[in-house]
């Protein structure tokens, strides 16, 4: 496995991302922000952000795929959320399980999330970039 997560003692504990991912493999992955478009580019869940965190996630890792990656190897990810407020959590972590029961994976990851204005169109929520090292 080219990533191990770890919690290292002496930072806080934290709920719904790790603190530190250490890289081992060879080739680094950027993926671009991915956002809640299905692959023939219909929205997905306009007003529901659970539902956009879901699409976001799935497209993550079709976009791993493609790259012969998974979430295995991802060492980041940064997420972009319009008005952030910490109320906004919840929906975000149910839209991240049903995408890992989906993936069959664990889609938890050393992240910043960054509250903004507005992104790329008026209806997205959320945005997703992630960052992957693979062998």
């Amino acid at each position: 496995m080219a990533v191990e997560n770890i919690d290292p003692p002496g930072l806080p504990k934290p709920y719904g991302w790790r603190q530190l991912a250490v890289g081992t493999g060879s080739r680094v992955i950027f993926l671009s922000g991915q956002t809640p478009r299905t692959a023939d580019g219909e929205p997905v869940g306009m007003g529901d952000l659970a539902a956009q965190t879901e699409q976001v996630y799935l497209n993550i890792a079709t976009g791993l795929a493609a790259a012969d990656a998974s979430f295995d190897d991802v060492l980041r990810l940064t997420m972009y959320v319009v008005d952030w407020s910490l109320d906004k959590w919840e929906a975000i972590t149910a839209g991240a399980e049903r995408a890992a029961a989906k993936l069959g994976a664990d889609v938890i990851r050393p992240t910043t999330l960054v509250g903004v204005a507005t992104l790329a169109e008026p209806d997205f929520l959320i945005e997703i970039e992630a960052t992957a090292i693979a062998s």
